[in-house]
């Protein structure tokens, strides 16, 4: 187990230093670009795959760092850049591991390649759980699977939406329903395999924020897939639900759904990209206050404005700690006995729209343009508090986890 530390270690500053460039150089000169087009940055994208910051190795490199901080320090360097080119860029992992938290050796191997693609056939992936009546309440999507034995195949019928790259998606995973009377015990995942039939992308959502990233719903019409594309196989699938059908141990057992399964693992570094915008917003207005004068002398001279940066800057790093911290017990096997995951994303989201708000006043005027990058980090932060559980989810599951009670 590696020991919890503040400190990152030198090949760890070099990857980060290494994606602080790309940030730099490469995602904020296009981000007002993409923003405006409010169209998936395919060359953006397919120049991350040129240097390998788009790539399963790269992805892989980061979520198997035993210190539980290489995913952490990716998505604050590349959400630092700009957060809809980034999460273009970051979407697939979403799938990826959907499919790492599921899926059996053999599926994770075969699936998750087929989402990046290479750089000169640059491919995304996709993770559709949310439907139109199923945002926040999991347990209630109307998505469903049905095994057909006779030819080893399910056949999925349902309609997501706000899923991330769906419908332009290589490789989609569809959490859905295999058996309703069990609520959110009763989901499993499935991948549907590019060029499946009965799958087609449907409203494509003009977004507040994040618009350089592709939010769309998708329609699954009969769609069938062999009775492979199950992740985690059938088997270990029939002996969760009789499991959770017989309530086997003392008191109900808790079995965790598909989704869930997920979110656990991501909620952290959704975290960490709030912290990047947090951090571009503060970065902004600091540079803003020490060049900018009004009445003789710069504004940061004022304290009605330095107490505003030195809040900043302390929520800013008081979230990443947080998200560090719940990075590392994940890693290490540590359970997250005060859901410190969702303690993480919670507190980091809501800074994130805190301070991007006061970077804009602190830029007065000039904040409130498309001249100045503030406004379009504080637009990207408010998805922050809503997607992958809300800030209320995120408040209930803390509540819960705390006093071990049915809290509604």
């Amino acid at each position: 187990m590696a020991e919890f530390t503040m400190e990152l270690n030198d090949e760890q500053k070099e990857v980060r230093d290494w994606l602080h460039g790309f940030a730099a150089d490469v995602i904020r000169p296009a981000a007002a670009e993409w923003d405006e087009r409010e169209e998936t940055p395919w060359p953006v994208i397919q120049e991350a795959a040129k240097v390998g910051i788009y790539s399963l190795d790269f992805y892989a490199q980061q979520y198997f760092d035993p210190t539980g901080l290489g995913i952490p320090m990716a998505m604050e360097e590349l959400f630092w850049g700009d957060a809809g080119i980034a999460l273009s860029i970051v979407g697939t992992g979403l799938a990826a591991v959907g499919v790492l938290a599921n899926g059996t050796e053999e599926q994770i191997g075969t699936w998750i390649p087929q989402m990046y693609g290479d750089a000169n056939d640059v491919k995304v992936a996709a993770f559709c759980s949310s439907e139109p009546d199923a945002g926040s309440d999991v347990a209630s999507l109307r998505t469903r699977a049905v095994y057909d034995e006779a030819k080893d195949e399910w056949v999925i019928n349902g309609t997501k939406t706000w899923a991330t790259n769906g419908g332009i998606a290589n490789v989609h995973v569809v959490v859905a329903s295999v058996d309703p009377e069990l609520g959110s015990k009763g989901h499993a995942s499935f991948i549907v395999p590019p060029g499946t039939p009965g799958l087609t992308q449907g409203q494509k959502f003009k977004k507040h924020g994040i618009r350089a990233s592709h939010t769309a719903e998708v329609v699954l019409d009969g769609v069938r897939v062999p009775g492979s594309c199950l992740l985690g196989g059938k088997e270990k699938l029939d002996e969760r639900l009789a499991r959770a059908r017989e309530k086997a141990r003392a008191g109900g057992e808790r079995v965790k759904n598909a989704a869930m399964a997920t979110f656990e693992a991501s909620r952290p570094a959704v975290g960490a990209m709030a912290v990047g915008t947090a951090r571009a917003a503060y970065e902004v207005a600091l540079d803003y206050a020490k060049t900018r004068e009004q009445f003789g002398r710069p504004i940061i001279d004022n304290q009605g404005i330095a107490f505003q940066l030195a809040d900043m800057r302390t929520q800013i790093d008081a979230a990443r700690l947080l998200v560090w911290r719940a990075s590392w017990m994940a890693v290490n096997g540590k359970p997250f006995t005060a859901a410190e995951g969702s303690m993480s994303k919670l507190f980091a989201s809501e800074t994130a729209k805190k301070v991007s708000a006061q970077a804009i006043q602190i830029l007065g005027g000039n904040g409130y343009t498309r001249e100045y990058p503030v406004e379009r980090m504080h637009r990207d932060s408010a998805i922050y508090t809503i997607f992958e559980g809300t800030s209320e989810i995120q408040r209930l599951v803390i509540a819960r986890t705390l006093s071990g009670m049915p809290i509604r």
